[in-house]
């Protein structure tokens, strides 16, 4: 009875609601005419089910948004993920949508008619594209309030970087599925870095060898033509022919000089976020790190 005069009195014409629905609407439709109403369309769709094949529930995989905004999920991004799991806008299309997309293509007809699975996995990689997608003045802000709040940087101290910030956020985005990852990952490009010893006694196994690996790339990316990555890289190919080996012996060492970690982007990328000066530094600094690990 409420939800009928409610609906009367909010003049609803179409109810679109799950199948779940399906057994109290009989008794609903004699409210209406009951009452001297005119009835509306009813609608009733396949319920969203977990990864478990269960239907979601208050009492069955809840999350609430707020939860999935706290691990980096973009509004944007869960708009346009639940829209796709009830409804397709048919043929060959891009799953990535702004809401403007999504109202301009939207057709009841494309109204799916089984259940939809709530894959978490799928939410993660459509949250990436609308993260490497959006315009980076848009990202910012996002990024840096996570920074400011959690303690990880200070508003001054990313003002007073703002290029190198700008860049470093605009560089590794693509490789990130989360505005939280993103933001993680961003102190090591503005602050000193510090060496976990666990990934040291991984990079730098043989610290003779990475002194020496360290000292030659420094040299060679300092005569680097152009800050720019393809200069970078022909600078470390350099380095490797010049020790007679592959070039992937050379980057570990320098991955972990650079970054204080085993993965990053690619070398060249990370010196072109860094700057040559910061680039450079850090080697300098390096080289002080090891040749102590080797007395």
């Amino acid at each position: 009875m409420a939800v009928v005069s409610d609906d009367i009195a909010m003049r609803i014409t179409l109810v679109m609601r799950g199948d779940d629905h399906i057994s109290n609407t009989p008794k609903q439709i004699l409210l209406y005419r009951a009452l001297g109403a005119e009835l509306p369309q009813f609608a009733h769709l396949p319920m969203i089910h977990g990864s478990d094949g269960k239907k979601l529930s208050k009492r069955h995989g809840a999350t609430a948004v707020a939860d999935w905004q706290h691990e980096g999920i973009l509004p944007q991004t869960m708009v346009n993920f639940l829209a796709l799991l009830g409804w397709s806008p048919g043929g060959e299309f891009d799953e990535v949508m702004t809401i403007d997309q999504l109202v301009a293509k939207f057709d009841a007809d494309g109204l799916r008619k089984t259940a939809a699975v709530f894959d978490v996995k799928k939410l993660e990689w459509m949250n990436g594209q609308h993260i490497t997608r959006m315009p980076i003045a848009d990202l910012l802000p996002l990024v840096t309030s996570l920074l400011v709040d959690g303690g990880l940087a200070t508003a001054t101290e990313l003002a007073a970087a703002s290029d190198r910030y700008q860049r470093t956020v605009d560089g590794l985005r693509s490789r990130v599925r989360s505005i939280k990852d993103l933001a993680a990952q961003i102190p090591a490009y503005l602050h000193v870095i510090t060496y976990d010893e666990a990934i040291v006694r991984k990079a730098w196994s043989s610290p003779p060898e990475a002194l020496e690996i360290i000292q030659a790339a420094r040299a060679t990316v300092a005569r680097a033509e152009g800050w720019v990555p393809e200069a970078i890289e022909q600078s470390l190919r350099a380095a490797a022919e010049s020790r007679g080996v592959g070039v992937g012996k050379v980057l570990g060492p320098v991955r972990m000089a650079l970054t204080g970690s085993a993965s990053s982007p690619s070398i060249s990328e990370v010196m072109r976020i860094l700057g040559r000066d910061e680039s450079l530094a850090r080697l300098h600094a390096a080289e002080g790190y090891v040749a102590g690990l080797t007395t």
